[in-house]
């Protein structure tokens, strides 16, 4: 099973149409669910009503800044499906700040909202998720290859010549050292931890690149390893 967060997203909405077929998805949004068959909206062929596509996307509405939310959001997974082998963090913060670094407060407030979607709500996820679920299985671990796919960026590791990215790209290059110490700290009970790093996506590079690399991820056994999808 997979927990996928930023669901409603353009990269989450593309994993959920490609890999509803093979993987059974809690698919996590802030506010508004991806357009794909759910407990919350079944499609159906005009032509042939009884022909309606199978719903394997569970849609959950979570606040990951929140402990609270995030504690229910793994005890609905694991109620539902009773495990969780692949956590996919996809779900970003990417509003730049309107004018420059030393132009008030503006740039360390949106700093802090970057940090807190960006890093803190993925480490805030898997840590309670190993809580809850992973830590005292690790032959489990190991054998059904449970592993945690963290969307990074190329903004990371490069600075662009645009104005006001500097709290989304400090968010990144932490999320980068994030995956490192994590895959390091997980390895003790049979967890993978990697990270897809991305340039813009769907302008620079296909949505459809990003999602095969988390399968690529997900299907291997590396761990602590990135996949960067630049050109």
């Amino acid at each position: 099973m997979c927990l996928l967060t930023g669901a409603a997203g353009v990269l989450g909405s593309e994993f959920c149409r490609r890999y509803a077929g093979e993987y059974d998805i809690v698919a996590v949004c802030r506010t508004r669910a991806p357009v794909v068959p759910s407990q919350l909206e079944t499609y159906v062929d005009p032509l042939d009503p009884a022909d309606q596509e199978a719903a394997s996307v569970y849609t959950v509405f979570a606040d990951l800044r929140e402990q609270a939310a995030v504690d229910r959001l793994v005890e609905v997974a694991l109620a539902r499906f009773g495990r969780v082998d692949l956590l996919v963090n996809a779900a970003a913060y990417t509003k730049p700040y309107s004018q420059t670094m030393v132009d008030g407060d503006a740039a360390l407030i949106n700093l802090d909202e970057h940090l807190r979607t960006n890093v803190v709500a993925p480490m805030r996820l898997a840590t309670t998720l190993a809580h809850q679920f992973w830590m005292h299985r690790a032959a489990d671990n190991l054998a059904d290859n449970r592993n945690i796919v963290n969307i990074s960026a190329t903004a990371g590791s490069t600075v662009y010549p645009f104005q006001g990215q500097a709290g989304y790209a400090a968010s990144k290059a932490a999320l980068n050292a994030l995956t490192g110490h994590m895959a390091a700290e997980f390895r003790s009970f049979g967890v993978r931890v990697n990270t897809v790093v991305p340039n813009a996506f769907p302008g620079a590079i296909s949505t459809g690149r990003v999602t095969d690399a988390i399968i690529q991820f997900d299907r291997g056994k590396a761990t602590g390893s990135a996949i960067v999808l630049d050109k």
